[in-house]
C-alpha cells in the first residue's frame, strides 16, 4: 500500500510538471514535436509493436496539435520541412536494416540460380498479394460491409489459385531436399522476414498487422509531405519570380520615362529647373542655417573679442591721454623756451640797432657842426 500510493504521487507529480509544461510553451516551440503536430510521428505510429520506439524526445501534445490546426488555417508554418527531414531518416534507418538484412539471409540460404530466383520471387509476390487481400476483408468485416468483403475474398480465391501454380513451378525446377528447405524473404516495406511457404493466416497477421500498416502510413505520409514541400517550394519560387518581373517591369517603365522626358527638352527642362530650384532652396536653407550658426558663433566671439578690445581701447586711450599730455607738456615747455629765446634775441637785435643809430646820429651831428663851423670861417 505505501508503494502504492508513492507511484500515485510520483504520477500526480509528473502530471502537474507536464500541465505547466505545457502552459509554458506554444505549438511553435522548438521543443514540440513538428511530426506529432502533423499526426505522422513514428514513435505514436509503432507503439505497441515490436519495433516500439519508446517515448519521443519532444513535447507530444493532442492541445498543442488543435491550436496548430487552427493557427495553420490563417498562416502558413512549414511544419512540413521539419517532419519530412525526421520521416526521412526514420525511413532510412529501416532500409539500411532491410539492406543488412538480406545480405545476412544471402549468407546464410544455398544458393540458387537466377531462374530459380525468379519463380521464387513470384511466389513470394502472390503471398503478399494474398495477405493484403485477407488483411483488406477483415478491415471491411469489421466496417459491416460484407458485400466489398466478400468481392475481395473472390480475388483471394483467384490469388491462391495463381499461388499454387507458382509452387508447382517453382516445386519443378529444384531438387526437393533444396524445395523443402524454407525460403525466407525481408519485406521492403516493414524490413520483417517472410517464409515462402507461409500459411493464409500468417500472411494476412503480417500484411494487416500494426507493424506493417504503420511502416506503409510513414511511407505514405512521408511522400505526401515530399509533394506539399514541392509545390510550396514551388509556389514560393513563382512568387520570387513574380516580384522579380515587377522590379524589372518597373525599371523598364523607369528607362522609359526618363527616355521620353529626354526627347521632350521643354518637359525636361521644366522638371530639370524645378530640381534646379528645388537643389537651389535646399542648398539655400541649408546655407542660411550655416550662416545663422556662423552669426551666432560670430556674435559670441564679437561680443568676447568686443570686449577684450573695449577693455585695451580703454587702456589705450589712457595711454595715449598720458602721451599727449607728456608730449603737450614736453612741447610748451620747448615752444616756452623758444619764444624766450626769440624775445632775447629781439631784444638783442634792437639794443644793438639803436646803439648802432645812436652812434651815427652822433658822428652825423659831429660832421655838421664841423661843416657849419667850416662854412662860418
Amino acid at each position: 500500500m505505501v508503494i502504492h500510493s508513492q507511484l500515485i504521487k510520483i504520477q500526480g507529480a509528473s502530471e502537474r510538471m507536464g500541465d505547466t509544461t505545457r502552459q509554458r510553451i506554444k505549438f511553435s516551440d522548438d521543443r514540440v514535436c513538428k511530426s506529432h503536430l502533423l499526426n505522422c510521428c513514428p514513435h505514436d505510429v509503432l507503439s505497441g509493436t515490436r519495433m516500439d520506439l519508446g517515448e519521443c524526445l519532444k513535447v507530444h501534445d493532442l492541445a498543442l496539435r488543435a491550436d496548430y490546426e487552427i493557427a495553420s488555417k490563417e498562416q502558413d508554418f512549414f511544419f512540413e520541412l521539419d517532419a519530412m527531414d525526421h520521416l526521412q531518416s526514420f525511413i532510412a534507418d529501416c532500409d539500411r536494416r532491410t539492406e543488412v538484412a538480406k545480405k545476412r539471409l544471402a549468407e546464410t540460404q544455398e544458393e540458387i540460380s537466377a531462374e530459380v530466383a525468379a519463380k521464387a520471387e513470384r511466389v513470394h509476390e502472390l503471398n503478399e498479394e494474398i495477405g493484403k487481400l485477407l488483411a483488406k476483408v477483415e478491415q471491411l468485416g469489421a466496417e459491416g460491409n460484407v458485400e466489398e468483403s466478400q468481392k475481395v475474398m473472390d480475388e483471394v480465391e483467384k490469388a491462391r489459385a495463381k499461388k499454387r501454380e507458382a509452387e508447382e513451378v517453382y516445386r519443378n525446377s529444384m531438387p526437393a531436399s533444396s524445395f523443402q528447405q524454407q525460403k525466407l524473404r525481408v519485406c521492403e516495406v516493414c524490413s520483417a522476414y517472410l517464409g515462402l511457404h507461409d500459411n493464409d493466416r500468417r500472411l494476412a497477421d503480417h500484411f494487416g498487422g500494426k507493424l506493417h500498416l504503420g511502416f506503409i502510413e510513414i511511407r505514405e505520409k512521408l511522400e505526401e509531405l515530399k509533394r506539399v514541400v514541392a509545390e510550396k517550394q514551388e509556389k514560393r519560387n513563382q512568387e520570387r519570380l513574380k516580384r522579380r518581373e515587377e522590379r524589372e517591369r518597373e525599371e523598364r517603365e523607369k528607362l522609359r520615362r526618363s527616355r521620353s522626358h529626354s526627347k521632350n527638352p521643354k518637359r525636361s527642362r521644366s522638371r530639370e529647373h524645378r530640381r534646379h530650384r528645388s537643389r537651389s532652396m535646399s542648398r539655400e536653407r541649408k546655407r542660411r542655417t550655416r550662416s545663422k550658426s556662423r552669426e551666432k558663433r560670430h556674435r559670441h566671439r564679437s561680443r568676447s573679442s568686443s570686449r577684450s578690445r573695449s577693455r585695451s581701447h580703454q587702456r589705450s586711450r589712457h595711454s595715449s591721454r598720458d602721451r599727449s599730455r607728456e608730449r603737450s607738456k614736453r612741447r610748451s615747455s620747448k615752444e616756452r623756451f623758444r619764444d624766450q629765446d626769440l624775445a632775447s634775441r629781439d631784444r638783442d637785435r634792437k639794443d644793438k640797432k639803436r646803439s648802432y643809430e645812436s652812434a651815427n646820429g652822433r658822428s652825423e651831428d659831429r660832421r655838421s657842426s664841423e661843416e657849419r663851423e667850416a662854412g662860418e670861417i
